[in-house]
């Protein structure tokens, strides 16, 4: 047993108390992943502040020991990778085939894709969780933030992560809610006819998400950035900027109708090298979890054990029948005739041996890079691409005047299953290397995830649509008078949307996106070099940060570059005190972690209140001739927390003050 371990004997891990603990956290992240995932495009490992919470929750009912806090964790990380179907089923609105989000098919989505990701990564945990050396960052952390919990008698990374939660959620109530603040600031300059923007968001919750993704990430997120607003914006507008618009609207323009597209052929090639160079690894791991499997559970350590591989082979061939009826529930009405059994039927296959093959590419991703770079936005682009490609061979013309409405309804349906099950898949490996790391059960947090799913599953629809009605979507407003700058971006599901529609219409500007593509290859050759040099670099991000608002990017880039530049001169004051560096990453951890609750929190809030009253902006204090001061005023306070941010990353915690 590792020697700091704080496990010296069997401890329980899933009691009636966990359970309903891990449920409660799981809706609360739930509604804080959804704002942040509709707005901004990204959601946030639920992890690390589950289990904070968990060890604070269980110590005031008279404590409890790792291994629960672990199940509880595991429990309620569903909340941080069931929301990624955001990436893509909010397209259905943007294309007019819903009106909202029906309970049972939003529902089942979720449930089932959920159910075949957990299935689909079992076999696989031996070989790449326990035999194949991979690091798996996330999960490594986690197990340090349960370590430090343990050891935390005094409580000060609890109070860490809601201090920073109570400030980051009072800065977005006066941004969002009282309107006292600006979200940010955006210029554009014309030089010429060529359009260049320049700008950043305030939102905490951004600058957390940049500090947890790393330098890496943000580096690429960045060169993305500069490709999209410093070379491809400017010189589309010069070439030839729509009529009458102005500078900041043409650059807005080409931005979202072309050089998103040049990002998404990044993401796809990113995607494609990914899943290339991973299969020989995903069939050895295969036969390595198949292998392990033969002996009966009484012959195998505790640690060692997994749900029984027959019982999760029936299980997933079980998940089957369900998935179908829901591909046939949804095409009820498309006029298919005798095509509807052979869509039904292509539909469910592609979505069980295309998902389990994205399943294994992001477990092992997730292993390598961890869960935050994991290319669960190109999986969503690539499924959603190859499906609007394929539906019209067996559709054609024969679904009626809707036809090519459902043909497109009908690929993003597919590909929101698929994106489900690998974010689950995912995750699960994720969970069960911080399990190995404080002498987990696999079994009992297989189990707890099944159930996380499901929770998450009943409530992402009641979530999702409480959201829309009070903001609604960028182009997809749920009722007149709505002000359409509070609108939701949605910016993964309206690329997805549009590319699908380009397709399904023949009127993809394919000369973007195979731009991208030669862009992806150098990107990928990069990702090789710098990966050789012992760096991060994902092809695929800078993709990302070609199609994310510019607000988003440039905040998360400053989220980066603060962190690298803090634990840089920690490291020179700390003058070689690894436990110093350590202790000062773990309450960044927690304190970025709070951003993104407290922030996400305020906006779940402010959506229950706008629904409630039928309008936006209830609570606002100022009208729109207070934009000026409330600029200013932003930037203020934007800078004071930057500041007071860089401080506490960069200096070591005292001594009696553990992290």
């Amino acid at each position: 047993m590792d020697a700091r371990n704080p496990v010296s004997r069997h401890e329980t891990e899933i009691t009636p108390r966990g359970l309903v603990l891990g449920a409660a956290i799981t809706v609360v992240f739930m509604g804080a992943n959804v704002y942040m995932g509709l707005k901004t495009g990204m959601t946030f490992s639920s992890s690390i502040p589950a289990a904070m919470i968990s060890m604070a929750c269980l110590r005031l009912m008279g404590g409890g020991g790792i291994l629960e806090n672990n199940i509880v964790q595991t429990q309620a990380s569903a909340a941080g990778t069931l929301c990624n179907v955001i990436l893509v089923l909010p397209g259905l609105v943007l294309i007019g085939h819903w009106h909202g989000f029906p309970f049972w098919q939003t529902g089942a989505v979720c449930l089932l894709g959920g159910w075949l990701g957990v299935a689909f990564s079992i076999p696989l945990r031996r070989a790449l969780v326990s035999g194949a050396g991979l690091p798996y960052p996330e999960g490594a952390a986690a197990a340090e933030v349960l370590r430090t919990g343990q050891a935390d008698a005094n409580g000060q990374g609890l109070r860490n992560l809601l201090g920073a939660a109570g400030g980051a959620g009072l800065v977005a109530l006066a941004t969002n809610g009282f309107k006292l603040l600006a979200e940010g600031v955006l210029t554009t300059v014309a030089v010429g006819q060529a359009a260049f923007s320049i700008g950043s968001g305030f939102s905490l919750a951004l600058v957390g998400v940049g500090y947890l993704v790393g330098i890496g990430a943000c580096l690429a997120l960045l060169t993305g950035v500069v490709i999209a607003w410093g070379v491809a914006v400017p010189l589309l507008t010069a070439l030839g900027p729509p009529q009458g618009a102005s500078p900041h609207a043409a650059a807005q323009a080409v931005w979202s109708g072309q050089v998103r597209l040049i990002g998404a052929g990044i993401i796809a090639v990113g995607g494609l090298w990914t899943v290339g160079s991973l299969i020989r690894p995903i069939l050895a791991s295969i036969r390595s979890g198949l292998a392990a499997a033969r002996p009966s559970l009484r012959d195998l350590p505790r640690q060692e054990r997994d749900l029984p591989i027959t019982w999760v082979a029936v299980g997933a061939l079980a998940l089957v029948l369900p998935l179908a009826g829901l591909f046939a529930w949804f095409s009820d009405g498309a006029a298919l005739g005798g095509l509807l059994p052979v869509l039904v039927a292509a539909a469910t296959l592609f979505a069980v041996l295309f998902g389990f093959l994205m399943a294994a590419a992001c477990g092992y991703l997730a292993g390598l890079l961890g869960s935050s770079t994991s290319p669960i936005s190109g999986i969503g682009i690539l499924t959603t691409m190859v499906a609007a490609l394929l539906l019209p061979l067996i559709l054609g013309r024969a679904a009626g005047p809707e036809g090519d409405r459902f043909v497109i309804a009908m690929a993003l349906l597919v590909a929101s299953v698929i994106v489900t099950t690998a974010s689950i898949a995912n995750d699960n490996l994720q969970d069960l290397k911080t399990g190995q790391l404080v002498d987990a059960t696999p079994w009992r947090q297989q189990v707890v995830l099944i159930v996380g799913v499901a929770v998450g599953s009943a409530v992402i629809a009641p979530l999702l649509s409480l959201v829309y009605q009070a903001y609604g979507f960028v182009g997809a407003l749920p009722r007149p008078g709505m002000d359409p700058e509070a609108a939701m971006s949605v910016p993964q599901s309206a690329l997805v949307t549009q590319i699908a529609g380009g397709i399904v219409h023949g009127t993809l500007p394919w000369g973007m996106v195979l731009t991208g593509c030669v862009l992806g290859a150098a990107m990928v050759a990069l990702e090789v070099r710098f990966k050789r040099a012992g760096l991060s670099f994902p092809a695929l991000t800078v993709g990302i940060g070609m199609y994310l608002p510019l607000s988003v990017e440039m905040t998360i880039g400053i989220g980066g570059v603060l962190g690298w530049l803090g634990t840089r001169a920690l490291g020179r004051r700390a003058r070689g005190d690894g436990a110093a560096v350590e202790a000062s990453r773990r309450r960044g951890v927690l304190i970025a972690s709070g951003f993104l609750v407290g922030e996400s929190f305020v906006g779940v809030g402010l959506a229950a209140v706008d629904a409630a009253t039928g309008r936006s902006s209830t609570l606002a204090l100022v009208g729109p001739d207070f934009s000026g001061a409330a600029r200013w005023l932003g930037l203020a306070v934007f800078a004071a927390a930057l500041a007071a941010f860089y401080r506490l990353v960069s200096r070591a915690p005292a001594a009696d003050a553990p992290a």
